[in-house]
């Protein structure tokens, strides 16, 4: 396996067309295939499927081509130091559950690298495609939370799949409600204070069981529910419906808006929120970054 060979099979991926590909890499059509099948047989790894329209990344290759990328960072790395030679795209993703301060340290790692071209990705999504994204490596990093409640069945996935999980910080669960909420005077709100208001929670696909529910409490029993897939609709219908929903009191005026506002729940549990990443793998630099601006939201 050579360097060359692994910037072959990332710009494959990449344009998904194997004719384009050996344009943009300056090659013959016929001398990109052969060296993409002599790796894939040295490695005995199928990366590729080839259709009439072009190639499809198979889902051993999609875990090949995150370690094949990783490898051409170092290498970038090494040629910034010592030849002063610019990185040309870096990559970086991060799936989490719905949390504004996991987009606000996003952002924030955008703006201090400040680069010319970069391909990032950050993914609010559901609970079991966190841990299969970080575990396949199409994320570095993931961020969910763990409770009394789950953190057996979310433990054993993570040992399966060779992940870790690093706690940020411990929240006790909180009330969203809109600003004009009939309790939005209340200093802290009781569960039964709520039974008459719709419950708002983020659908989790086929993985529905409260085991990957992103909302903590969600055994209890509601007359009134709404599962909805994306965070901006979810505050609309808080505001529209008097809804509430349950997450970690950490909220974000700048993405969010003043009209959504955290109430302390009177409950006995918590929140252990925090990142999962492969084990024994360094992060890269953007990985660092990425949770130093975690730490300082998290602070403030």
């Amino acid at each position: 396996m050579t360097l060359q060979q692994i910037k072959y099979i990332v710009t494959v991926a990449e344009t998904g067309n194997i004719t384009e590909a050996a344009k943009r890499l300056f090659i013959s059509q016929p001398s990109l295939t052969n060296a993409v099948r002599e790796l894939e047989n040295e490695m005995q790894v199928t990366i590729f499927n080839r259709t009439n329209k072009g190639v499809v990344v198979t889902n051993e290759g999609d875990v090949f081509l995150s370690y094949a990328r990783q490898i051409l960072e170092q290498v970038g790395l090494l040629e910034e130091k010592y030849l002063n030679v610019k990185e040309r795209r870096p990559r970086f993703s991060v799936s989490c559950q719905h949390y504004s301060f996991a987009v606000n340290a996003f952002v924030d790692v955008i703006k201090m690298f400040d680069a010319d071209q970069y391909d990032f990705t950050l993914r609010e999504t559901q609970t079991y495609e966190i841990i299969e994204d970080v575990s396949k490596l199409r994320s570095e990093i993931g961020i969910l939370y763990v409770s009394s409640k789950n953190e057996e069945i979310i433990g054993k996935l993570l040992k399966q799949n060779d992940l870790e999980f690093q706690e940020l910080f411990v929240a006790k669960p909180h009330v969203f409600i809109y600003s004009k909420h009939p309790l939005a005077e209340r200093e802290s709100i009781a569960l039964e204070e709520l039974e008459e208001y719709p419950y708002l929670s983020f659908e989790q696909g086929e993985y529905n069981s409260f085991y990957f529910s992103e909302e903590i409490l969600s055994t209890l029993d509601r007359k009134k529910n709404v599962k909805v897939r994306d965070r901006a609709t979810l505050f609309n219908l808080v505001i529209g419906l008097n809804g509430y929903t349950v997450s970690s009191g950490v909220i974000s005026r700048e993405l969010n808006g003043e009209n959504i506002i955290a109430k302390p729940l009177l409950v006995d549990e918590y929140m252990r929120i925090g990142i999962i990443r492969q084990k024994n793998m360094p992060l890269s630099r953007y990985g660092v970054l990425y949770i130093e601006a975690l730490q300082k939201y998290i602070k403030q």
